[in-house]
């Protein structure tokens, strides 16, 4: 399988994650004025669909908090059809540090390249990277679908971004992006996901937002909070049984 022309996508960066309450989301989206915007697309239903082994062995190593993890998730924006565009990311981070490597493709190409038809984007070192993790893990299969309401900010002029996700929600079935956009609550009512992703060092008046909000980092994974929620339970009674 080939996709030669498929937009190729490589980021290196830091990704910092808080949670946040109503209040607080409120009291930042109104202290970002005058600093960020908000992107051309507004608020975005964002769909991945995260790839694992039968027995978890990706979210398992990233719940152990190791220096180095990664994952691959293949992630639509609003609700796919078989050919619309969508963009399987291979995702690592090191040391604080993310490296992320995404192709454009379809549906039906990825579901023929995780069934083991060469490649993804025509060769070249993301492809090479993308087919090396595939075939390292052997049997890669979907495992869990992550649903949110985004709203992306970015710094004019700069290499800041910011994303605020809402209803953030899962589900362990219907593992299909052209399915819906339902799944369970991950977080209680109100509470949102800040995601803050820069290249260089936190500006201070950022820093002085957040301080002042009383957000702190939190580690929270989307994926992992879902496995351990449902997943765990039934990878450890099925091992049992």
């Amino acid at each position: 399988m080939a996709e030669g022309k498929a937009p190729i996508v490589v980021m290196k960066r830091y990704e910092l994650k808080y949670l946040l309450s109503h209040e607080q989301t409120e009291f930042l989206k109104e202290r970002l004025k005058g600093h960020m915007e908000p992107d051309a697309y507004g608020e975005t239903q964002i769909a991945s669909l995260y790839y694992d082994t039968p027995d978890y062995r990706l979210v398992r190593a990233s719940i152990e908090k190791p220096a180095f993890k990664e994952k691959m998730r293949l992630r639509s924006y609003g609700l796919a059809t078989d050919s619309s565009p969508v963009y399987l990311e291979l995702k690592r981070k090191t040391d604080g540090i993310v490296y992320k490597r995404r192709v454009q493709t379809t549906v039906p190409l990825v579901q023929k390249f995780f069934g083991g038809d060469g490649n993804i984007c025509g060769g070249g070192q993301i492809n090479n990277e993308i087919v090396y993790f595939r075939d390292y893990y052997k049997k890669l299969v979907p495992a869990c679908l992550i649903i949110y309401d985004r709203t992306a900010y970015f710094e004019p002029g700069g290499d800041l971004r910011l994303t605020i996700d809402e209803r953030p929600r899962y589900r362990t079935e219907a593992l299909d992006l052209t399915t819906n956009m339902d799944g369970t609550l991950l977080l209680p009512g109100g509470y949102t996901i800040l995601e803050i992703k820069v290249q260089q060092a936190m500006p201070l008046w950022l820093t002085a937002i957040l301080s002042e909000g009383k957000m702190y980092k939190n580690s929270f994974s989307k994926y992992g909070e879902a496995y351990k929620r449902q997943l765990a339970g039934a990878f450890t009674q099925e091992r049992a049984g």
